[in-house]
């Protein structure tokens, strides 16, 4: 199984690099790819609880938001977000179908304000000044907190953390996860962003408080769906929504904080 991931990460890891260098059109495109394999994903975990999300409104929704955070200048996003949402519910109306309405309703847009809405985020940071640093920060960031929580927690955790949400998850493997989210956070925002000690720590701490409960919050969706993985789209990892669900927490608690706190862009 190990090797299957590690080979899995070889092909993808290179490709994601490349796309978010290149920036523009490339990243978005690629974020994109992402957030539509994870909500058609979350539609189907949604289907497996009796929800009948209408898939392709809700998957053209997701990629909406992703290409509108790459011209924020318009402020498409909320437009396409409410139009959408309106025209969903005139397309019902005009059928005058209301079996399982509103749990199709919800999930779909749901769906896409989870993934496509929250992903989208990354491709407002990498429009940032500097923006390429400031998604590897997020990434990598995000990255280190998960693996040091796995590996910690796989070989000396004992204690329980959330257990009716993720049994395999500890206490000692989240609290490992943080530090190293926070040390990475730290060693990348000092020397290449210019953080000061107190703002490099603190976003370290909250971007790693975000992965984990990214990861834990994704949890809940499979634990109710009854489900262990979210797909089997990528060997070893699962689906695109298990790789990116820690990601979609920490890219919108790294832009706001550099927006807001940091004040850069």
């Amino acid at each position: 199984m190990l090797i299957t991931r590690v080979l899995s990460a070889m092909v993808l890891i290179p490709l994601v690099v490349f796309a978010l260098y290149l920036g523009g059109p490339w990243a978005a495109g690629l974020v994109a790819i992402f957030a539509a394999l994870a909500v058609i994903e979350f539609y189907q975990l949604s289907a497996r609880l009796g929800a009948r999300p209408w898939v392709a409104a809700g998957t053209a929704l997701t990629v909406a938001l992703v290409f509108a955070a790459q011209f924020p200048a318009y402020h498409l996003a909320v437009p396409a977000y409410l139009v959408m949402l309106g025209a969903l519910m005139v397309t019902y109306v005009l059928r005058q179908n209301y079996d399982g309405f509103l749990l199709g309703w919800a999930a779909t847009l749901a769906g896409s304000a989870y993934t496509g809405g929250m992903l989208s985020h990354l491709v407002l940071l990498r429009n940032l000044p500097n923006g390429l640093l400031w998604v590897a920060l997020a990434i990598l960031t995000t990255w280190g907190t998960d693996t040091a929580a796995y590996f910690v927690g796989t070989t000396l955790g004992k204690r329980p953390f959330f257990p009716r949400i993720s049994p395999r998850k500890t206490i000692e493997g989240a609290i490992a996860g943080i530090i190293a989210g926070t040390l990475i956070t730290i060693g990348i925002g000092i020397p290449f962003l210019h953080l000061s000690w107190p703002l490099a720590a603190s976003l370290g701490l909250l971007t790693a408080l975000a992965t984990t409960f990214g990861d834990l919050a994704e949890s809940l969706i499979k634990r109710q769906a009854g489900v262990k993985d979210s797909g089997n789209l990528i060997p070893g990892h699962g689906g695109a929504l298990d790789r990116i669900d820690s990601l979609l927490f920490s890219g919108v608690a790294v832009y706001y904080f550099v927006i807001w706190i940091v004040q850069a862009g």
